[in-house]
Order: C-alpha cells, then sequence, then structure tokens
C-alpha cells in the first residue's frame, strides 16, 4: 500500500495532528491522560527498539490517533490496538485507511480477554502508556505471563528510573523488584514534553522490557515472595524486621527467616537484591 492512500501520509507530526484533531474536533482529554506524540523520530525509535519485522504481531495501547500505529504498520507489523476513547475508532478508520494489517478492539486493556484477542502465539508490546495507569498495565501484562517477548513503552521518566533502578538507589522499590523479576529492563531513549502535543509537564521515556524465559531468581512461593517484597517497600523508613511485622508477617517466623538467611534484620527494603529477597521468602514459606 502507498503512503499516498492514507489520509496524512504521515501522522507523527505537528501539522498533521493538528489537522486531525481539528477535523474530527477532537481535544487531548486529560481524564485519560491523552498527549499525542508528533515526533516521527521517536515513533521510529520505538519500532526499531521493539526490533519489529515484517510478520510481527503487535498489541498496542492506546492508539490515539494512530501515529505509532502507523509506524508498527509500515515496518510490517499485525497491529491489533485496543483503545478506551470511544471517540477515536472513527479518527483511526481514517487515518489508518487501507492499512489491512491493523484491527482496533475498542475497550480497557485492563478488562479484555487479551489470549482470546491475540489468538495463540507469541507478540510484542508497544505503546504509548497512560501515565495515571502505567504501573496497573504494566503488572497486569507481566503477572498473567502472557506469550510477549517485548514490552517497548513510553512511560514517565519518574517510571522508567524506577522501572530499572539497582538495590541501595532512591528509586528501587517493588516495581524495580517486578519488572526485573520477569524482564531484563532498558531505558533506550529519552523523550522532552515538546515530542507531544499538547507537551507535558514531564519528561518521558521509552524502555524496553525483553521478557525473561524464566524469572530472574528462582522462588518456592511466587505469591510469597511478592507479598514479601511489598511489605518490605510499604514503610520504606523502618527495618526490614519492622516492615515485614507490620505487614502481617509473625514475629517468631521473621527472627527464624533472618538466622536463617543471615540477613540482618536491621538493613531496609531497598537494599536488598532480588536473590535476598528470594533467600528470604522461601525461608518464610
Amino acid at each position: 500500500m502507498a503512503a499516498n492512500d492514507v489520509i496524512h501520509p504521515n501522522i507523527a507530526s505537528r501539522d498533521a495532528t493538528m489537522r486531525i484533531l481539528k477535523a474530527f474536533g477532537l481535544h487531548a482529554s486529560k481524564r485519560l491522560g491523552q498527549n499525542f506524540l508528533i515526533d516521527k523520530g521517536i515513533v521510529a525509535g520505538i519500532v526499531r527498539a521493539a526490533n519489529v519485522s515484517d510478520g510481527d504481531r503487535v498489541l498496542e495501547i492506546g492508539p490515539g490517533i494512530g501515529t505509532l500505529t502507523q509506524g508498527l504498520l509500515e515496518a510490517g507489523a499485525y497491529v491489533t490496538a485496543v483503545e478506551l476513547d470511544k471517540k477515536l475508532p472513527t479518527v483511526l478508520s481514517e487515518t489508518l485507511k487501507g492499512y489491512e494489517r491493523f484491527t482496533l478492539v475498542p475497550g480497557d486493556i485492563l478488562k479484555v480477554d487479551i489470549p482470546a484477542l491475540m489468538g495463540e502465539g507469541s507478540f510484542k508490546v508497544v505503546a504509548n502508556l497512560p501515565y495515571y495507569i502505567t504501573t496497573p498495565i504494566l503488572m497486569t501484562l507481566l503477572e498473567r505471563r502472557l506469550p510477549i517477548t517485548d514490552m517497548v513503552t513510553m512511560v514517565q521518566k519518574e517510571v522508567a528510573d524506577r522501572m530499572g533502578a539497582r538495590p541501595g538507589s532512591k528509586d528501587y522499590g517493588s516495581l524495580s523488584v517486578a519488572v526485573q523479576y520477569y524482564t531484563e529492563v532498558e531505558t533506550v531513549l529519552a523523550v522532552p514534553p515538546r515530542s507531544f502535543l499538547p507537551a507535558p509537564e514531564v519528561d518521558s521515556a521509552v524502555v524496553a522490557c525483553r521478557v525473561r524465559e524464566t524469572p530472574a531468581v528462582t522462588v518456592q512461593d511466587e505469591k510469597l515472595f511478592f507479598r514479601v517484597v511489598r511489605a518490605a517497600f510499604g514503610q520504606r523508613r523502618k527495618t526490614l524486621s519492622n516492615a515485614l511485622k507490620g505487614g502481617g508477617f509473625p514475629q517468631e517466623a521473621v527472627a527464624e527467616a533472618f538466622a536463617k538467611t543471615g540477613l540482618d534484620p536491621k538493613r531496609r527494603g531497598e537494599t536488598l537484591s532480588l536473590a535476598e529477597f528470594a533467600s528470604l521468602a522461601d525461608a518464610l514459606a
């Protein structure tokens, strides 16, 4: 399909985006956290970071007016996009007219049946995530153990820093542990506010998560592992021992776990590596 067959040959520009918004009487929804990407260099960088090639299957979350979607389709991907905003299907039917590999699913990504949507076989997730629900979306995708090979997402820079943070840093927390448990994380692009219309008040970043075939550490009970992690970071100023007791673990069990692992109960949760969290959880099991 020739690019000229599309109502706007390249959506990723300020002029094209403004024309589309004006033509359909649209405004960015603050409630849905909408900021439309207008930088074709960033679009190309996201597609490149996701290693998208001809025939790849991609799940996109929140396609908006189709800016990133167009880049994915031009790379040869089959794109299934889930969009919550009920005003946008009409827009997408025009901006992406003629792209036969595009499927739009109206709905909430936290509620749709992704396995039924994507069918059998592996796929990639590529998205400019709504910043107000970034963490729930990431955790939903990871915890479901879907056959995802790569997750390349645009997020608020602060969230990107937390996703890749190491033990002992101020950004290290339960999100860091969870994302690194399931994936190998790398921040691949810095995205300034001017790359969007309207420009947000925060910097953004593109994070590439390569999903591990097996988790980073082996644990006896995964639910217990994450319960320990949440307790450890739930009260960051408390010692690990007190944080665990505050998280509902019996005092005697906590004391025995520290004796068994040799970990110092006076340490704080943000100093523990994934392997140390795993050993503590297994001792509590």
